[in-house]
């Protein structure tokens, strides 16, 4: 729920405005009501005399000089663009979109460690909110699983069903995951990407450190979920799964850190699209509405005088 610890102004500049329409309030109150300040010039007998002749206006309406000041004021206020989030604000396909590469290797798959691979996955896509996502499988071949879709719900069941059959290429060769995520990214013309590899380390070399480059160079960004695995018998290379993620200006997450990449995720959202000035996608204006309280004290301007 919005609170008022997420309110921002979209223009706070128009906050000087209001201390001069204060002052200038102020200064009028001070000058008095009456035209030309007669009560000043004029002995109150002589003005008592004239008003009730009809000759003058004796002022008696103070506080009408003020309404217009009121007006402005809320006027000031409605320009500071006061926004709060937008709830379920809706992204674009061509704005921002995550793609999910998992290895599905024997190594990944026949592990005690894959079940918490696959939580690790639906957790990224519940994350997503209304970004769309894409999934890419890959062992000794990389596959297009699933294009880019906001359908988490079935995508989510799609990475329940992965097993060691799904494909039927032995090995593993994470950086043709890369180049196909890199691929889907540029084919929709993401410009706010992120790749989350899955992967135990097994087939890092020069070629996926290149393909992580590549994503980097186009504004991608590239995250790894490391997966603790025993089937392969070989030492992790964890040096080497470190050096990934920060040349794909991204981050590592254990398969228990579950909480740390959706937190990521969902603050990531629209990150790179609010340094573009693109924040009304994300931000609903509430200043178009405070405009109405400065129509109440323009319509008491307006209203009929008395006989």
């Amino acid at each position: 729920m919005t609170g008022l610890a997420d309110l921002v102004f979209l223009r706070p500049l128009w906050w000087l405005a209001l201390p001069a329409v204060l002052a200038l309030a102020v200064l009028r109150m001070r000058r008095g009501a009456g035209p030309g300040d007669w009560q000043a010039s004029v002995e109150p007998h002589l003005m008592a005399a004239m008003a009730a002749l009809g000759r003058v206006d004796p002022g008696t309406r103070r506080g009408a000089g003020g309404l217009a000041f009121a007006a402005a004021g809320a006027i000031c206020l409605a320009l500071t663009g006061p926004a709060v989030p937008r709830e379920g604000a809706a992204t674009f396909r061509n704005l921002d979109g995550v793609v999910l590469a998992i290895d599905v290797s024997g190594s990944m798959t026949r592990d005690a460690a894959w079940p918490a691979v696959v939580r690790m996955a639906r957790a990224a896509l519940s994350a997503l909110g209304t970004r769309p996502a894409a999934l890419i499988v890959f062992a000794g071949d990389s596959y297009l699983a699933a294009p880019l879709t906001t359908d988490h719900l079935q995508l989510g069941q799609t990475v329940s069903l992965l097993d060691a059959e799904t494909v039927p290429d032995r090995g593993n060769r994470p950086a043709l995951a890369l180049a196909q995520a890199q691929e889907v990214l540029d084919r929709a013309g993401i410009l706010d990407g992120e790749v989350i590899l899955f992967t135990d380390g097994e087939g890092l070399g020069p070629e996926v450190l290149r393909a992580a480059q590549g994503l980097a160079e186009t504004g991608a960004r590239l995250s790894v979920v490391r997966a603790e695995t025993t089937v392969a018998g070989a030492p992790q290379p964890g040096a080497a799964i470190d050096s990934l993620a920060a040349l794909g200006g991204g981050a590592v997450y254990g398969t228990d850190q579950v909480a740390a990449l959706r937190k990521s995720l969902a603050g990531r959202s629209g990150a790179r699209l609010e340094r573009q000035d693109l924040r009304l996608l994300f931000l609903s204006d509430l200043g178009r509405y405070l405009l109405v309280l400065a129509l109440l004290p323009v319509a008491l301007m307006f209203r009929r005088e008395g006989p």
